[in-house]
């Protein structure tokens, strides 16, 4: 039977478009139609059961022969990816699945001959929030897929049952996860996609971030030394992140201390909304200046005027601190907060042991009452505001999930402190300043109506070798699913250390922030001068960089043979960055990041036009599919036929990016394609605006931001070039059709040069 957007269940198999996805499908499964015009491209599939229990895992169908990418949470805060073709590769806490099924006449390898295989369909599997139920997807030792429901709370056990999984389909697996996406935010209408949320500006400025440089020991003096020596580079940062170290805590008397090497104690409660004596005028420990004058805002003033920064934000976990609010603190007793004890799912306990969360288990967390959070997060934010800060970066969210009993379960207690911290973000900042931070659970994500940026990954560990290739590869692969909610952070990093550059390259084609945690005085400022002008802005490409549609079912950590090539748009080409990321995982055994591998193979790929999937949407309507490829560390300019391949070869750890852009011909017969600033990584960001003057006109005019050495693409060298009204000299080479001209340091910041070429 056929019930929805060709999605249905027929002689125990579940059919997609003509395909089965899964077969041996349970009596007990039920399929129910999207409802809506908008809403109909998909189905719910959902059990028929007694509807009783906290926590309830029902199997659904076998999956076998079929290539899978998952995103699953390994850790209670984060995610990572997992490629696999049978049901018992889907580990515990799967939150997101696509499935790839093709025709029988087509084959694997059919996609490398023509860069897409037109006859592969793209199923998405979506597990999401029913009522006070959360559900999510894992395999068993028979290969059947599985739905877990939890509710969190003992208490809480009824439930429906009927749409707990979300199915669509289709040819183009990202708009499949796109509109598939936007139809449960239909459905469910508690949060709300990525397109439709404002973005804080402060992702289009470069910025510093106090953690790695100072950890918890950072004071106003060091935030000073930071910014300035910034600053002496000629690389001014725009926003800074004053990161955990600033607010006043303190253990319970018979507290049990937690802190490693570099980490906050988890044992340490807040006893006060306002800063500690570190960022206080002339502080002294054990003494608290009244004097708002001399409080935060002494700091804050004093760096935005000596620095011109934009954007100043803070840090603070989602309950306060990471032991919660001090129950009964003189001037904090009326958020009334209370000792809870975590009790975290057994899904999660299975992939992972977090030494956090067992000292808060071992200490409670002091959880402010739930009628009261609002209240709580208002006093802070607006405190906060008072004092001009900006926004902040709101960490260890997921933590909620594990003190749902009591409370009517995670669902409902995580909408509740989500509802308030947005309604206080809105009234306190209004450039929407947020960064969401451990908080890759779908309790949180099916929650979020402003909330637009989210850290996309575990954390840039600089002293964890094996960590660095992980780090890529699992910010791209979880943006295909996080991206639909918010824009992905991908964390700070070192400018100076052995993996900066390829850390760097990964930044400048996400389409994310861009901030380092250098300490002052460790920079490499010639490598920050690829991802920054001197106006401390940055060339962010318009999209989440996500992986290419031939790796979404390969395994460029641990297979040994494939690269991680992420595309993203710019307004008018596209961006690839390919990284050989193999050698290292996280072991599902040893529960820690491996290297598995200290001498990975050197691999070789290609790179097609097609990769940048949305190249068409920039181009224009007469493209006939040729672009221009321009490669940042080869410096190689090659004119690209459509459907044509170029091969890559990557070491180790190594990395290129290549600007994409499609090429057009003018009335007289020569070939065009602007390339943008080729001395920085993502080059194509510096091009805002390009103008054809009419169809028998052999001039083309760009509207360029930035300096430095601008590069495009002519077949035939041009008469002249004009910036801002003056011929200037250019450089053009025959063989490769590089035409080059410098463009000096603007005065004005944003400032958009007008170029004009003349063909």
């Amino acid at each position: 039977m056929t019930v929805g957007a060709g999605i249905g269940v027929a002689d125990g198999k579940l059919m997609v478009l003509g395909n089965c996805v899964l077969r041996d499908v349970k009596e007990n499964v039920i399929v129910t139609a999207a409802s809506g015009g908008a809403l109909a491209n998909g189905a719910f599939i959902g059990v028929v059961s007694d509807q009783i229990g906290s926590r309830r895992v029902f199997p659904i169908g076998k999956l076998e022969g079929l290539r899978f990418l998952c995103v699953f949470r390994f850790k209670l805060w984060w995610m990572t990816q997992r490629m696999g073709n049978r049901g018992q590769d889907i580990p515990f806490e799967t939150q997101f699945l696509i499935v790839e099924a093709r025709d029988d006449s087509s084959t694997i390898d059919d996609e490398s001959k023509g860069g897409m295989d037109q006859s592969a369909l793209y199923t998405v599997f979506l597990p999401i929030l029913e009522g006070d139920f959360r559900a999510v997807l894992q395999g068993n030792e028979h290969d059947e897929l599985e739905i877990c429901l939890e509710s969190g709370d003992p208490t809480v056990e009824g439930f429906e049952g009927s749409h707990l999984v979300f199915v669509a389909a289709g040819p183009d697996p990202f708009d499949v996860i796109t509109n598939a996406v936007k139809t449960v935010e239909k459905h469910l209408q508690t949060f709300c996609h990525r397109e439709r949320k404002k973005m804080p500006d402060m992702l289009n400025w470069f910025g510093w971030c106090t953690w790695d440089a100072f950890y918890t020991d950072v004071t106003s003096e060091g935030v000073k030394q930071g910014l300035d020596s910034l600053e002496k580079g000629g690389i001014p940062p725009k926003f800074v992140i004053i990161d955990d170290g600033w607010q006043s805590v303190g253990m319970d008397p018979t507290g049990i201390e937690s802190k490693a090497d570099n980490s906050a104690n988890f044992a340490n409660r807040l006893t006060h909304i306002k800063e500690n004596h570190k960022f206080q005028k002339d502080g002294k420990e054990g003494h608290r200046v009244e004097d708002p004058a001399l409080g935060l805002r002494h700091i804050v003033d004093e760096i935005k005027d000596k620095h011109s920064l934009k954007y100043v934000y803070v840090w603070h976990a989602i309950t306060g601190y990471w032991g919660g609010v001090k129950p009964g603190v003189i001037d904090m007793e009326h958020y009334e907060s209370k000792l809870a004890y975590p009790v975290s799912s057994p899904s999660v306990q299975s992939n992972e042991s977090c030494d956090c969360l067992q000292s808060i288990t071992r200490n409670g967390l002091g959880l402010v009452n739930p009628e009261k959070v609002f209240n709580f997060y208002n006093e802070l934010h607006s405190y906060l505001a008072s004092a001009g800060i900006d926004g902040v970066k709101v960490d260890a969210q997921n933590i909620l999930e594990t003190l749902g009993a009591s409370h009517g379960g995670r669902v409902k207690l995580a909408r509740n402190y989500h509802q308030a911290l947005e309604a206080s973000i809105s009234r306190n900042f209004p450039d929407n300043g947020i960064i969401s931070c451990m908080s890759h659970n779908t309790d949180g994500l099916y929650s979020a109506k402003r909330t637009a940026v989210i850290r996309a990954s575990d954390d840039f560990w600089p002293r964890d070798p094996a960590s660095h290739t992980i780090h890529i590869a699992s910010v791209a692969y979880n943006t295909i699913f996080l991206g639909e909610f918010m824009q992905p952070d991908w964390d700070m990093f070192h400018s100076l250390h052995p993996m900066a550059e390829y850390h760097a390259a990964a930044r400048a084609v996400g389409g994310c922030a861009i901030y380092i945690s250098d300490k002052p005085g460790h920079h490499d400022f010639n490598l920050l001068k690829k991802l920054v002008l001197p106006d401390g802005s940055i060339l962010r490409a318009k999209l989440p960089g996500r992986p290419t549609r031939d790796c979404l079912f390969s395994d460029p950590a641990r297979d040994g043979k494939s690269l991680l090539k992420i595309w993203n748009l710019n307004e008018f080409s596209g961006v690839v960055g390919v990284f050989n990321c193999q050698g290292a995982g996280w072991c599902r055994v040893g529960k820690k990041n491996l290297i598995h591998n200290e001498h990975p193979d050197t691999i070789t790929g290609v790179i097609r036009a097609k990769d940048v999937d949305f190249l068409p949407r920039v181009a224009d309507d007469r493209w006939c599919g040729d672009a221009v490829v321009f490669s940042h560390l080869g410096g190689e300019t090659v004119y690209l036929p459509k459907d044509a391949a170029i091969p890559i070869t990557l070491k180790s750890r190594e990395y290129e990016v290549f600007t994409v852009v499609p090429a057009r011909e003018v009335c007289n017969g020569v070939r065009f394609a602007p390339i943008g600033l080729i001395k920085m990584f993502n080059s194509g960001g510096a091009i805002k605006e390009m103008n054809y003057k009419d169809e028998k006109s052999t001039s083309v005019v760009l509207k360029v931001r930035g300096c430095g050495v601008f590069g495009a693409y002519s077949s035939a060298r041009p008469k002249r070039i004009i910036v801002d009204s003056e011929e200037i000299e250019f450089e053009y080479e025959e063989g490769s059709g590089l035409v080059t001209v410098c463009l000096r340091v603007a005065e004005d910041e944003l400032y958009l040069w007008n170029i004009t070429y003349e063909l």
